[in-house]
Order: structure tokens, then sequence, then C-alpha cells
């Protein structure tokens, strides 16, 4: 049992489970190194939507929503970090309590509700940090022979999504928050996603379907690539409750809409196969499970999607838990992997272990 584990059992099990977030996320950033050496762990770079990943591990969204920590959390190791989901307006999501560990299941119950700053918060956010690394690159062209400044810039996903005031069922309404978005954020996005897929925004996983799909990611694209004057690699995260037909369905779409990727899976509202008593669970209420017990469905959509377009960049997230979850993804078929959950019972020497550890 490692120190992290003790100190997870037997005081941040004790604490409410965002106090406890916010404490942990707020050491990570105080901690962090004044700059991220890259971390050489047996996994190669990998080359996917035109971006090079120093390897195949990233940080889902949910854990940064407004991007204060980027830097920090990729210096511990992932390859990639995603922040959000941001919302055009800022929000408070909803009432607490909203997060809740299930520790028999290392799994995660929460329905936060895109709590986030915004996206001209977050935009303004951003714009500081391309600052500050662009005026350390120059520092580094200047020092030449000074390998403290030999460092890289983290890719980096913007995960979007729909404010809550915005009526589900005003299309017009949705694109033009949605092209808000896209327009503050596009430009500092390695790759933008399209967030369709949390239960925990009224109406917002019926943008799922195909038809009203198509026209809100052609909107992003069209938005996205004007305000960065450049193309942005762009994703859409699905849920695992979609049925088979459904997820066939949104891999036709992203080949006929020349998507760059697919993010499977978001959260569950299923609670099947749980070891926590069912009391326990019901007694916290509605919102998105996540840990382990997701991971077969997660497989099972990840496998289904590559079987219908091998050239597709797929990222698995859902139930990533250790190295052997890294190594079975990716023999899956997955292009990259995120991990959420397995990160908050793992502690900050996860991301390291999991990409160094044999996967056997």
């Amino acid at each position: 049992m490692t120190a992290y584990d003790l100190l997870f059992r037997g005081v941040l099990t004790r604490m409410d489970a965002e106090r406890a977030h916010d404490l942990g996320f707020r050491a990570i950033r105080t901690g962090r190194p004044a700059a991220r050496a890259v971390i050489r762990t047996p996994h190669r770079p990998v080359e996917a939507m035109g971006l090079s990943f120093p390897n195949p591990l990233g940080l889902a969204a949910g854990f940064d929503k407004n991007a204060v920590g980027i830097d920090a959390l990729a210096a511990l190791g992932f390859g990639f970090v995603e922040v959000g989901t941001v919302t055009g307006l800022a929000q408070p999501g909803n009432p607490r309590p909203r997060l809740f560990r299930l520790p028999e299941d290392h799994a995660v119950v929460n329905r936060m509700g895109f709590n986030n700053d915004g996206a001209e918060a977050v935009a303004r956010r951003l714009e500081r940090r391309a600052r500050s690394l662009d005026r350390r690159d120059r520092r580094s062209r200047v020092n030449l022979h000074d390998t403290r400044h030999h460092t890289a810039r983290p890719v980096l996903g913007i995960n979007i999504g729909k404010s809550r005031v915005v009526p589900d069922d005003d299309q017009r309404a949705v694109l033009d928050d949605y092209a808000f978005s896209a327009r503050q954020l596009a430009p500092y996005a390695d790759y933008l996603v399209v967030n369709v897929s949390s239960p925990n925004t009224p109406g917002l996983r019926s943008l799922q379907a195909v038809d009203r799909l198509a026209p809100l990611v052609d909107e992003v694209r069209r938005v996205a690539d004007d305000a960065a004057n450049r193309p942005i690699p762009l994703c859409v995260k699905i849920a695992p409750d979609l049925a088979d037909e459904d997820v066939v369905a949104v891999a036709e779409l992203a080949r006929d809409r020349g998507l760059e990727g697919l993010i499977a899976t978001n959260t569950t509202i299923s609670r099947a196969g749980l070891r926590t008593p069912t009391s326990e669970v019901e007694a916290l209420g509605a919102g998105g499970l996540s840990g382990p017990v997701l991971r077969q469905r997660s497989i099972e959509v990840l496998r289904l999607l590559r079987s219908r377009d091998r050239d597709l960049t797929i990222i698995s997230v859902g139930g990533v838990a250790n190295s052997h979850d890294l190594a079975e993804r990716l023999k899956a078929g997955a292009t990259l992997v995120q991990a959420y959950t397995g990160f908050v019972y793992g502690g900050p020497l996860w991301p390291r272990r999991v990409l160094r550890e044999p996967t056997g």
C-alpha cells in the first residue's frame, strides 16, 4: 500500500469528495516543477490528428474544468491534458453535494452539472498561459545549452458543452452556444471536443442523435477553424449508454463529416455491477458513474467503433485503472487512452506508474 493509499483511506475518504478534490488539485498546482521536462517511458510518442503526443495516456475532461493546472498535471506524466467541460456562459453547476466516492468499487458518482467559469474567462486564462509559454520558449532559444529550458508543451484538448440555460430543443440557440465557446477557445486548443454525452445537463444527450449532431459539428468546425486561423482537430465524446446501432451511426457520421476523432466513453447512468450496497448507491441520487465498472462497456464501444473505421482516432476512456488496462485498450484499437477515476484513486504518482509498469 502506497503513502497515497494510506492518505486516501485515512483522510480523503472522510472528507467531502469535492473538497478533497479541490485540496488535492491545489497541492498539485502548488508543488509542480517550474517547467515540464520530457518524461521517459517505454511508450513511444503517438502521432494522431496531426499532433504528436509524448505518450498515449491522457487526463480526461472533468478534473481541470477551468484550465488552471494544465502544466502541473502534464508534469505528472500525462501525454495530454483535456480541460473542461467549458460552457459558453459561466455557471455554478448543480447544488452540493454533487461528487461521491464508492471506495469498494474504486468508482465515482458525479452530478457536477458543468460548473465552470465560462468560455470568456477560460479563454483569458489560456491567453495568459500562452504568453507565458512563449516567453519560456524565447528563453529556450537563447539558452540553447541550458537543459532546464529543454521542455515540451503538453498537448491540450478543450472540451466544450451546452450552457444549461440554453433550451435543448432550440437548435439555433444550441448551435450559437457551442459556436460561442468554439470561437473563444479554439485559438488555444490543440484539439477541440464537442461534449454531447454528460448525463448531468438536462437534454444534452439528445444531441447525440445524428440528425442533431451533424449540424452541430459542422458549425463548431467552421467557427473553430476561422477563429484559430488553422484547422482544429475536432472530436465528439459519446456516452456508453448508446445502443450499438447508435454507436455505429455516430461512427458513420464521424467519417461522413470528416471528424478527426471520437472519445468513448463518458460516464454511465447505469448502476449495474457495483459491489457497494444498493441502498447506499440509491441514497446518493442521480449522476454519472465512472470507474472499473465501466471497463467492459467502454471496451465494447471501442471495438465496435474500430470495426467500423480503421483510421479514425479513437480516444478510449472509462475504467482505466492500471498499466494492464492501458495496454488492453491499445491492443483493442485505441489510438490514445484517457483516465480520470483511476487517477483520483491512484494519486499523483499514478500516471508515471501506469506508463512504466509491466503490462502483464
